[in-house]
């Protein structure tokens, strides 16, 4: 089994083109929606870090089996800290455009969330909908995509963006999110474009360098790599997927 898992500002929409390329069977893969992103907050979730990672896990637990994980944006941060915790739920893992990083200290965007009041404005903004659309065309999203997300980016989504980077002090980890590290199943393999604006190739050299898992750069290619190079990523996780069964 397949499970992806998206990122910020983004739904399950985000993999199509992927589940595509890859040519999956309806049983063979799941996209779950991070809880509002598109979806209602069951009540007593608090749309912090560590409760997404704790959903992740639980549904990874409902599976049965070892499953192949690929995550991006906030969805890779959130899989490689479940796949430190529970490598016995995992087979093997897939991250793109976001890692687990002590020195990386966040986009602009991502301080601005962190920041009470700060934060309120910049979702007050967001409630224009061609002005967040082409600000996500802007930012490297795929105009079809943005056009596709955006009219999802409601209240409940900004609300948990707002809960999520606030719990991780905007984009810095430490402590036991570091250390655990040492902990991920060896299976891994990081995917990025290398014209990120959020996140700098360098933040994947450094994770790959010092862990020991294989980066392949995506050359032109944004934040939104996994989408706009969906074939690509395809032959990439299909020829990852055949080294580790």
């Amino acid at each position: 089994m397949i499970i992806f898992v998206h990122g910020v500002p983004d739904t399950p929409a985000l993999w199509r083109p992927l589940i595509s390329a890859l040519g999956l069977s309806a049983d063979a893969w799941r996209a779950p929606a991070l809880p509002g992103f598109g979806n209602p907050v069951r009540a007593g979730f608090n749309c912090t870090k560590d409760a997404y990672v704790a959903w992740l896990i639980g549904e990874l637990e409902q599976i049965g089996a070892p499953v192949d994980l690929v995550g991006h944006d906030w969805g890779a941060l959130i899989a490689l800290r479940a796949a430190s915790l529970r490598p016995d739920l995992i087979s093997s893992w897939c991250v793109t455009n976001a890692v687990i990083d002590p020195d990386y200290r966040g986009h602009r965007t991502a301080r601005a969330w962190a920041t009470p009041l700060l934060g309120e404005l910049t979702m007050l903004a967001m409630r224009n909908t061609a002005r967040l659309e082409q600000g996500l065309i802007a930012g490297g999203m795929p105009a079809s995509l943005a056009k596709e997300e955006t009219p999802k980016i409601d209240m409940t989504m900004r609300r948990s963006i707002l809960k999520l980077y606030r719990s991780a002090k905007g984009l810095r980890f430490e402590g036991a999110w570091i250390a655990d590290l040492e902990r991920l199943p060896k299976r891994g393999q990081v995917f990025w474009g290398e014209a990120d604006p959020y996140v700098d190739l360098s933040v994947a050299e450094r994770f790959t360098r010092q862990h020991g898992f294989p980066l392949h750069v995506e050359k032109g290619a944004g934040h939104w790599a996994c989408h706009e190079r969906a074939a690509q990523f395809a032959e990439l996780l299909k020829s990852h997927w055949s080294r580790t069964a």
